[in-house]
């Protein structure tokens, strides 16, 4: 039987059916539930085998990125993100949808005030495909792949910060899941646009201490399938870096749950 996924979106929000495609194509039965539509639609959240927190710019990213989003999912129906991953269920969350996570304090550091996604560091809207190389063993969605993904980022907000200790915490506990890499998978040092936002260590995206709770600026469900992967203005094919396999991890780990 295929496990039950959940796409979670607010207004503003335009990769959820991005989300729900890329799901699809990894096996999962998928659902969508808006956060309007909480709580009335609490059971399908309560009930889901795996979420996904999908990307855009919910609530026009007023007071700040997906800020409004996370308390308007508090407000309505409580610390239930915060429940499900206690449960064991799987959670992504990406670009907007890692934002949100950060503001409801689901991954390591933030909580404390010593982690946060700040403005781009160029003061600029990024919008580009990127080259990710996964790096976490802990992380459930990146246990086994071993090969460089290409996707494109798409976010003016995605600069991961931390204080030095907190990088030392996660780099000796395993919870940096992905870093920006040259295409040829060469450290990206800091340099733009390969890093696109100017984060810190070249963090694309982090995981919480049980591996189960993933957030990342990059958008690895628009490049699952080849046609995806056609360059703007050309007739190039990214044909490499498919991301499918992030999402086959977390159905496969879902459907064993």
């Amino acid at each position: 039987m295929k496990p039950r996924a959940i796409v979670l979106s607010a207004p503003g929000t335009n990769r959820q059916y991005d989300a729900e495609f890329a799901l699809v194509h990894a096996g999962a039965d998928v659902s969508h539930v808006d956060v309007r539509d909480l709580p009335d639609d609490l059971e399908k959240l309560t009930s889901a085998q795996l979420i996904v927190v999908a990307g855009g710019f919910s609530y026009a990213d007023a007071l700040g990125s997906a800020r409004v989003f996370a308390m308007e999912l508090e407000h309505r129906v409580g610390d239930v993100l915060q429940q499900k991953a206690k449960a064991g269920t799987p959670i992504i969350g990406i670009c907007n949808g890692f934002q949100m996570l950060v503001r409801a304090g689901l991954l390591p550091g933030v909580s404390i005030g010593t982690a946060a996604l700040a403005h781009n560091e160029r003061n600029t809207f990024e919008c580009r495909w990127v080259t990710l190389s996964p790096s976490s063993q802990r992380c459930i969605w990146t246990q086994g792949v071993s090969e460089l993904i290409v996707c494109p980022v798409a976010h003016g907000e995605g600069r991961f910060l931390c204080d030095n200790e907190m990088l030392s915490t996660l780099q000796k506990n395993d919870h940096i899941a992905f870093r920006y890499v040259q295409p040829d998978g060469r450290p990206a040092v800091g340099q733009y646009p390969i890093n696109p936002n100017g984060s810190v260590d070249d963090i694309a995206g982090i995981c919480d201490d049980t591996g189960l709770v993933l957030g990342m600026m990059p958008h690895p469900e628009n490049h699952v399938i080849e046609r995806q992967g056609k360059s703007i203005g050309s007739d190039r094919f990214i044909q490499q870096g498919l991301a499918i396999n992030i999402f086959r991890n977390g159905v496969n780990y879902a459907a064993q749950g």
